[in-house]
């Protein structure tokens, strides 16, 4: 079973990417191949980032860090769910990925965007350019969501169409198959890691 992390990137009040999240996670977890879990920035609530060496060194000083290394260097595979702000990701989600580098190294991300006539997709162009430069695989296959508050009711529940839940099932299959293909990398990384903390 390979563990999958769904990192919502939006953590503003009012915000709607933890109704999207849910959704997707609710999809994610039919798929019995990944142990699945929902990961919020807004309560992760990592400073920025504040630790003074390169994170390549690993030499973290802060609880903050360590606890958010131990995340993500458990997990084989990631969803980020990503609102689109001024053609560009959010600043918390650069954040958080600039905390860490061998830790995501060899794992493929999928994402879930959002916003309005474009769906977040600008976001998503601009986030590959960074997770590429961590050795991440971004997965071709993507749900990207227009005029998004109309699939939110008055409860904050997301419900999608259709066509929405057959992609973000074909997107949970190709991140399957990322996640089995890199698995010997993964390992080799893990081993080089524990070595260099030695």
């Amino acid at each position: 079973m390979y563990k999958l992390k769904i990192i919502i990137g939006s953590t503003r009040p009012g915000r709607k990417g933890a109704a999207i999240a849910n959704w997707i996670f609710d999809i994610a977890k039919q798929h019995r191949e990944f142990e699945t879990e929902l990961v919020d920035l807004a309560e992760i609530n990592l400073p920025f980032l504040d630790e003074p060496h390169h994170p390549i060194l690993q030499k973290y000083e802060h609880q903050h860090t360590k606890d958010w290394s131990s995340l993500i260097n458990g997990a084989d595979a990631f969803i980020f769910v990503s609102p689109e702000y001024n053609y560009g990701y959010s600043a918390p989600l650069k954040n958080a990925i600039d905390y860490l580098f061998k830790e995501w190294q060899y794992k493929p991300v999928a994402f879930v965007s959002y916003g309005g006539v474009a769906a977040g997709t600008r976001a998503v162009q601009a986030i590959k350019q960074v997770v590429t430069a961590l050795k991440m695989v971004p997965v071709t296959e993507a749900v990207n969501i227009p005029f998004f508050t109309k699939y939110i009711n008055e409860d904050e529940i997301f419900t999608g169409d259709a066509a929405m839940e057959a992609t973000a099932n074909s997107m949970m299959t190709e991140l399957l198959k990322w996640a089995e293909a890199l698995k010997p990398l993964r390992a080799n990384n893990m081993t080089k890691i524990k070595k260099e903390a030695a």
